[in-house]
């Protein structure tokens, strides 16, 4: 997370100050280098491959182990392997916000933003209109190339989000940042052209009335100070790498170790020695006297030790990042339950964290869809509050304790509650229609069974019915 604060009583949303943005825009290019480690991490660019050894002629082992990886994905696919579900407790229906979304295929945007929150420690999200069309859509924007200026008021209300790339031209020594900026009324697409001395020339403005009440980006942060997932553990992985490094240069220079022959030459030259060296690599024999002996000098190797020390490494890097190892032998078996939520105690509290932070920035998307005049929503807006985002875990279940559960449950919460538990129900609303046509298609049945014509009300006695005899009648 990186803000930057402007004074409230200067800015002016009307005249955009390019000058600000460019100087901004260079601020956050330093920031966006130190996160850049973290992509680089993540895509298996560890230190290790930049590690040199004295000897240009020993081994030079770069063993990359992407721990970071693993820990970025395990802890997004945990938090968002499984879709959003919205419900309201309002009075109003939100199927069409529903299907908005769906259309605008947020639940890719979620998972993109989830990830990117896991590798950099915050994400960003850009609500736009579709080109030639009414159609509002949301794209994840890179952590690396965007970023939020807020005011200078204990609130730091959000000013503006500004989203930019640059090109660079080593001929002319100039640099050109072509920026999208989104403030509550407007949207400014620049292209700046600066100099070397940071004078800025040649720039070209668009500006846009977006309609969307508010600033189109959305921050989501994966903590309080935006840290990665992996971003503190980066040391321990380093220190992984160059354990297991080291052990394959060991491994190499073992088999390429130097044989020592006592009290006998191979050869009386270098001519016969090589013969003799070349005989020995073939025929793996070597004739000597018996009083000569032949060993390969070797290092010793603590084998022990050393592994040791890696499962050590390792447990420290999954133990501090609060993401478990499902490789573990801990999580092999079938367990129960409570015993998997306490191992994975840590990674639920981490993911708690995320939700809290995630539900503020999908309060922001539910209101900027349901602000936009065409999407003709505006009538949730009052209860756009009232919406509740509802998250799942993505891991296996246990169906025969979890069919337990929702019976002993029965009556006491209600069945929309207990169906939303159910891993394989994705749609309750569905689901709880399906379940009444099945019980009211099974009721017909079973009249037609007897003989009974469902819904049909009792046939009037024919003409004549009134001289029943009162035998009849009691009949």
């Amino acid at each position: 997370m990186h803000h930057y604060s402007y004074p409230a009583e200067k800015w002016d949303e009307e005249h955009l100050d390019k000058a600000i943005i460019l100087t901004l825009i260079r601020e956050h290019e330093g920031y966006s280098r130190k996160k850049f480690r973290n992509m680089e991490y993540y895509l298996g660019h560890h230190a290790v491959e930049k590690k040199k050894r004295t000897d240009e002629n020993a081994p030079n082992a770069q063993v990359v182990c992407n721990h970071a990886k693993d820990i970025a994905e395990t802890a997004t696919g945990y938090f968002m392997g499984n879709p959003i579900t919205y419900s309201n407790t309002g009075d109003q229906d939100i199927e069409h916000l529903l299907e908005v979304f769906d259309f605008a295929e947020v639940d890719d945007v979620d998972y993109d933003n989830a990830l990117e929150m896991s590798i950099f420690g915050s994400s960003y999200e850009y609500v736009y209109v579709k080109e030639g069309t009414n159609e509002v859509h949301s794209k994840n924007v890179s952590a690396l190339n965007t970023f939020i200026i807020v005011d200078d008021t204990i609130e730091q209300n959000e000013l503006c989000g500004v989203y930019y790339y640059k090109k660079v031209n080593d001929v002319a020594k100039t640099a050109q940042y072509v920026a999208t900026v989104g403030t509550k009324n407007y949207i400014y697409n620049i292209v700046v052209e600066s100099s070397d001395s940071g004078e800025m020339s040649n720039f070209i403005e668009d500006k846009v009335q977006h309609y969307f009440g508010d600033i189109p980006f959305i921050e989501y942060l994966n903590n309080k100070h935006g840290i990665g997932d992996f971003e503190q553990q980066i040391s321990l992985i380093d220190a992984y790498n160059t354990l297991m490094s080291d052990r394959v240069v060991d491994k190499e220079q073992f088999i390429d170790a130097i044989l020592v022959i006592y009290g006998a030459l191979l050869g009386e030259d270098e001519e016969s020695t090589d013969e003799a060296l070349d005989k020995l690599h073939k025929k793996k024999l070597l004739e000597m006297s018996s009083d000569a002996r032949a060993e390969y000098l070797t290092r010793q190797m603590d084998e022990n030790g050393v592994e040791v020390l890696r499962k050590s490494i390792k447990e420290d890097i999954y133990n501090f990042s609060h993401v478990p190892n499902f490789m573990d032998e801990n999580f092999a078996g079938n367990t129960s339950g409570v015993a998997m939520e306490y191992k994975l105690l840590g990674l639920e509290m981490l993911t708690k964290t995320k939700e809290r932070y995630y539900r503020k920035g999908l309060r922001r998307r539910i209101s900027l869809y349901c602000t936009y005049p065409e999407n003709h929503l505006t009538q949730l807006l009052p209860e756009a509050n009232f919406i509740i985002p509802d998250f799942s875990r993505a891991l296996p279940k246990n169906l025969q304790e979890l069919s337990q559960v929702i019976t002993n449950l029965t009556n006491l919460v209600s069945n929309e509650t207990l169906l939303k538990q159910i891993p394989f129900v994705e749609d309750v609303e569905f689901e709880q229609e399906a379940v009444e046509e099945q019980k009211k298609q099974a009721l017909e049945d079973q009249q037609g069974f007897f003989g009974l014509r469902p819904n049909t009300p009792p046939e009037e006695p024919e003409d004549g019915s009134e001289d029943r005899t009162e035998d009849d009648k009691e009949r």
